[in-house]
This record gives structure tokens, C-alpha cells and sequence, in this order.
């Protein structure tokens, strides 16, 4: 049973019977295919931005007619918006990139629609699957055109995956998206504008994965471009990188071509791109802001032929800590912000001054299980260390040493209740066991195994059996997590009371990535992945994710590498990935919640990260004169709000 504590955020009604209905997945998947258009586009009655239109009349641009596809993706807007404006967020800092995405993209083949409940046509206005589900077959529209004008074609994507993805220089190991089986997905071309993906095994959320972010390389590069920067098409890249200034041809390929989740990817104004903004201003260091203007060649219109976007351009101003955010706000210069500014602390004072900065609260839903989850690194470079954190024992009494309970009073105002990791109560897949182990108060009991593992205390602090004093750092993001710094801060006291002395190592996003990347962190911080989107987003459940499994990316990056890298994980890990291959590639909604009880059973036994509390709802604000913004949405990175909500076609009344 899931808790019954009154303060548990529930789920509406609505939304868990949409979650059963998304995680049965591709049910019909021998018959699936996008749903056609409810309006029948004719060109001749498109209508564009007077901007553009001036181009157009001063021989700058082509006609309307020649910068749609022939079939355009017709978005059904609640209201039909006018041209014009600045649509104002924030960045922080240096390596805040993921805020340019979860507004400008991801742009791939199919999307999510906006109840993240299944996905709908994109840049692919139609596709089929096998029975089997191991073959894609997606149909572009027809008369796609980059950014720069160029044509997007098959050819395109086949590059993207077959010369960009699969190329063990530019990535150290295949994207796990797009592998299954141990083997990656083979990408061709069958015409100008339909291409097909054949996987080694079932595949039965391929469709659902091409709509997070992390599975946007299939339409990521622009051929035309892009290749100028790879040594297939040059084979003098080498030396242009070095007189570039670059250390080899992967990092001149990202600096100009960039990548998911880079700073450089929004930092070449020149890069061609489906986006419905394009970069003006770019993202680079020492920047105070970032522009991105409106993509002439954008393929979505509204249902009276309206070219998208409505707004003019996206401008994003970098403040260095959250105070400068929130002034922003309250004075009226942002127009819709949830990003670092949406913890509870910082709700009192935005809903007092709601009528100061003229704007409105929106809420969002938490898909993730855990607001805060400690990774210690199991796979430690120091034996001691690694020999400390590897021990489920040692990771148990620091769990009972947490007063879960007094965190979320004090940080989280009483909105959540302990928790370690599980699908959020209220889901099919809700784990009980999983959710509440070792998530009591009971110093008494952290002493008691402490003492038995034989960390002696010597005056206030524990040493390791040779003698040397217990310490370690916790990497932490406070430009991302403002409210994990302060729980770390609590978790430092209660763990001082049971004699381990650690440190909250507050660093920039760039900087904890790299850390992490060479295995050089002792712990880290995160919030808590798989609440709602388990099969999407594993992290906290097996080592999947290179960057975000951050208790032994070593792990993670011999299952993505196909044992090629990194260290081969025990027994334990390899069943839960093989339950997880096994869970995404079958259509059998009973089977893949067989498969998914055992994954989580092995997770409960491991017990390998630490969590505080359940994931909260908290909010963005929208600005009274911004319209076409849902009331709520999902806050998921899956789901990268509010991107599926189509800031396209957001606009300012008068």
C-alpha cells in the first residue's frame, strides 16, 4: 500500500489512469501510426510574421510557400495568437544550457504530447512498426528545410546515427537510446524523405525514447554542415582542429556542431537547426545573455495556417546566484521561469507579489521519486574509500542516521514524506519495500553498525581500521539545487552526531559533470529519477546513465560500451539491466511489470543510494500577458517542460 500520511502529494485522477494507459506502450504496435491531421493546410492561405514578411518583400527571403513542407504540422492552439514580443527567461551561470533546451527543443522525429501520456507526429508526420517491434519505419514531411534553408532529408538522420552516434572517436560509447540487445540500431535510407531503424531485439519504447531528450541524436546534425567537421567527409579536420585551437576532431565536431547536453550546442549561431528559435547571441563564456531569434523555415503552423512561432525571439539573461532571479521576477522582467526559482522556500514570496510582477503561479507535477538522492561512489579510485562505500552495512547507517522527517519540515515546509527511490505512490509499479527501507531515525542503531564495521570513534569523529580519519565530500550543485544544499547542510549535522565527518562541496555544473566523468567525486547529489518515467529514466534503479548513475558510472559505461570501458559490475546490476532490455522490448504490459518487480526487488536488496523524501510539486511563473501556457504540466527531464507544451505557440495578448 502506498503511504497514508496526509502530506503525500497525490496524483489527480486523470493523471495515474493516463500514466497505465502510457506504460502499456506500444500494445498495437504492428498497427501503430501517427494520427493524421484534423486540418487540411493549404498553403496558399499561410500567413507569416510581418518581419519575415518584409524579408520576403525585399528579396531577402523566399515566399512562405517555398519555406513550408508540403504537409506541415498543424498545431490545434487554444487561442490563436498574434506576432510578436520577447518571450524573457533566466540562466545561471556557465553551464546552464539545459535551460535553452527545455524551451527552444528537442525537435525529433515524434514528441510527446502534452499529458505525457503517449507520443504524436514531429518532423515524422507518419511511421510504422513491425510486429516483432524491432523495425521503425518513420515518413517525413515532405519539403523539411534547416534553419539555414537547406533541405532536411533521410540522409540527414542516416548521418546523425550511422557517422555521429555509432562513431566510437566521437562518443566513447553508443547512446543507450538507441541500443538493445548489447547492439546499436541500424539507420537507412530508403527514400528522400522515409527512413528506417532495425534493432537486434524488441524495441517496444523506441518511439516514447526518441521523445526525451537524451534521444535527440537522430536529428541532432545537419549533414550539409556538419560533415565539413568530421574526417569521413574531410580528411584534412585533423589539422583544421589544431589550428582551430582544438585538441582533435571530436572537440572541434562539438564545438561547432555541439551536442544534447553541451553549452556549445547554443553556442555557434552558424549551426543549422529545426528549432522554432535559432541562436543569435550565443552561449558562450563571459556571455550576460543569449538570443535566440525566429527560425524563418519552421515547419508548425496553427490551425488557420499561421506560421509558428508567434513570438519573435527567446532572450535569456545569466544571473549569477538566484536572489538577481528572483528580483527579475518580482519586478515584471521575466515572462514565464520555474527553472531555480521553484523551491518552496521561494513560494510565500512570489504568491505575495503576484500583483507587483503581474504574473500567475503554474503548477507542476513531480515525476520524480526522490527530492534528494545521495550517491556515494561505490567504485571509489581510493580502496579505503571504496571499500567504505561499497559496504550496503556502512550505506544502512547513514541512512538511519538521517532525520528525514525534520528535513522536510524545515526545507521542504511539510510537502513530502521519507522515502528512498520507487515509481511514485499511485503508480502500477509502486514498491513499497523499495520506497521506505532504512528511511527511520535511529542514531542508535547507525552507531551500533558503525561500530561493528569497525570505524572507531576517536574524540567526536570515526577512523577507518588503519587508523585514518573517515572523511568525504559531496558534490553538489547549488545553481540547480539551492534546496539540496540545504539539506545536505542538515545531513552533515546528523551524520557529525553519529561520528562521519563529510563536507557539502558546492560546484558549478561543468565542474561536477567533469568530476564525475574521471571518477574523481566521493559522493554526489541528484534528484531522484524513475517517480513516473521508470522506463525512460533508470538511473537510480541500475547503473544506466554515464553521467546521471553517479554511485558507479565506471558501471554504467561497461553496459553502455558493451564491456568495452569502464568495469564489469557484479551479478546483481547485470540482471537488473537485462530485466530492464527485457521490460522495454515487450509490448506485454504484464510481462513488462514482471520484469520491472524483479529490477526493483534486486534494487531493494542492493540498496545502493541514499534518498531524503518523495519528489514535490512546486511551480513556474507565467506572466499575466503570456497565453497559451497550461495551467500545470509534468515536470520531468523526460518530459523537458515545458517544451511538450509548445512554447511555439505561446504569444502576448495586447
Amino acid at each position: 500500500m502506498a503511504p497514508t500520511d496526509k502530506r503525500t502529494p497525490n496524483l489527480p485522477a486523470a493523471w495515474s489512469l493516463n500514466r497505465r494507459r502510457f506504460i502499456q506502450g506500444a500494445a498495437g504496435v504492428a498497427a501503430l501510426s501517427a494520427l493524421p491531421s484534423s486540418f487540411a493546410f493549404a498553403q496558399s492561405a499561410a500567413k507569416e510574421a510581418p518581419d519575415l514578411a518584409k524579408l520576403v518583400a525585399e528579396g531577402k527571403l523566399p515566399p512562405l510557400a517555398q519555406r513550408l513542407p508540403e504537409n506541415p504540422d498543424v498545431v490545434q492552439v487554444k487561442q490563436v495568437g498574434r506576432y510578436g514580443g520577447a518571450l524573457r527567461r533566466g540562466l545561471r551561470g556557465s553551464a546552464d544550457h539545459n535551460g535553452i533546451l527545455k524551451v527552444i527543443g528537442p525537435q525529433n522525429l515524434v514528441r510527446w504530447n502534452v499529458e505525457f501520456t503517449g507520443v504524436v507526429p514531429n518532423l515524422a508526420h507518419k511511421w510504422e512498426v513491425s510486429a516483432d517491434a524491432t523495425q521503425f519505419t518513420f515518413y517525413l514531411r515532405k519539403g523539411l528545410k534547416w534553419s539555414d534553408g537547406k533541405p532536411f532529408t533521410a540522409d540527414d538522420i542516416v548521418f546523425s546515427i550511422e557517422d555521429c552516434a555509432k562513431n566510437a572517436d566521437l562518443y566513447k560509447a553508443t547512446p543507450s537510446q538507441i541500443v538493445i540487445g548489447g547492439k546499436p540500431v541500424v539507420c537507412e535510407k530508403v527514400d528522400e524523405t522515409t527512413v528506417k531503424f532495425t534493432f537486434a531485439a524488441p524495441y517496444a519504447l523506441f518511439l516514447e525514447n526518441l521523445a526525451t531528450p537524451l534521444g535527440q541524436h537522430t536529428t541532432l546534425f545537419a549533414k550539409h554542415y556538419c560533415s565539413q567537421f568530421h574526417p569521413k567527409y574531410n580528411p584534412k579536420v585533423d589539422e583544421q582542429a589544431k589550428a582551430a585551437g582544438q585538441s582533435d576532431w571530436p572537440a572541434y565536431f562539438r564545438s561547432k556542431c555541439g551536442d544534447i547536453e553541451i553549452p556549445s550546442r547554443w553556442g555557434n549561431p552558424d549551426r543549422p537547426t529545426m528549432d522554432p528559435w535559432i541562436i543569435k547571441e550565443p552561449y558562450t563564456g563571459g556571455a550576460t545573455r543569449v538570443v535566440a531569434v525566429r527560425n524563418p523555415f519552421f515547419w508548425q503552423v496553427d490551425q488557420q495556417g499561421n506560421q509558428l512561432p508567434y513570438i519573435d525571439q527567446v532572450t535569456y539573461s545569466i544571473s549569477q546566484d538566484v536572489e538577481s532571479l528572483m528580483l527579475d521576477v518580482v519586478g515584471g522582467k521575466i515572462d514565464y521561469q520555474d527553472r531555480h526559482i521553484n523551491t518552496l522556500s521561494n513560494k510565500p514570496t512570489l504568491s505575495q507579489n503576484t500583483k507587483r510582477g503581474d504574473y500567475r503561479l503554474v503548477e507542476l507535477i513531480a515525476a520524480n521519486a526522490q527530492q534528494v538522492q545521495i550517491h556515494l561512489n561505490i567504485l571509489h579510485k581510493d580502496p579505503k574509500m571504496r571499500a567504505m562505500f561499497g559496504n550496503k552495512e556502512f550505506r544502512k547507517a547513514l541512512s538511519l542516521g538521517i532525520d528525514r522527517k525534520e528535513i522536510i519540515e524545515l526545507v521542504y515546509l511539510g510537502q513530502s514524506v521519507p522515502y528512498q527511490t520507487s515509481p511514485r505512490p499511485g503508480h502500477p509499479w509502486y514498491h513499497e519495500k523499495l520506497a521506505n527501507q532504512f528511511t527511520e531515525f535511529d542514531p542508535a542503531q547507525a552507531n551500533a553498525i558503525l561500530d561493528k564495521l569497525g570505524y572507531k570513534k576517536v574524540g567526536n569523529f570515526r577512523t577507518h581500521p588503519d587508523g585514518s580519519k573517515v572523511f568525504f565530500a559531496i558534490d553538489v550543485i547549488p545553481t540547480l539545487y539551492p534546496d539540496q544544499v540545504d539539506v545536505l547542510e542538515l545531513v552533515k549535522r546528523y551524520w557529525a552526531d553519529i561520528g562521519i565527518e563529510i563536507k557539502v562541496n558546492t560546484i558549478e555544473r561543468a565542474l561536477y559533470y567533469t568530476r564525475g566523468d574521471n571518477n574523481d567525486h566521493d559522493a554526489a547529489s541528484w534528484s531522484g529519477s524513475g517517480g513516473l518515467d521508470l522506463m525512460f529514466d533508470p538511473r537510480d534503479y541500475f547503473a544506466y546513465h554515464p553521467q546521471g548513475s553517479r554511485y558507479a558510472i565506471p558501471w554504467a559505461l561497461w553496459f553502455t560500451s558493451g564491456g568495452k570501458s569502464g568495469e564489469e559490475p557484479p551479478e546483481s546490476q547485470k540482471k537488473r539491466f537485462a530485466l530492464y532490455d527485457q521490460a522495454r522490448g515487450t509490448t506485454d504490459l504484464q510481462k513488462r511489470a514482471e520484469y520491472v518487480k524483479q529490477m526493483l526487488d534486486l534494487t531493494y536488496e542492493a540498496f545502493e543510494t541514499v534518498g531524503i523524501c518523495l519528489g514535490v510539486n512546486t511551480f513556474g511563473v507565467c506572466r499575466n500577458n503570456l497565453q497559451n501556457v497550461p495551467d500545470k504540466m509534468p515536470d520531468s527531464w523526460s518530459y523537458p517542460n515545458p517544451s511538450p507544451t509548445l512554447p511555439a505557440q505561446y504569444f502576448f495578448k495586447a
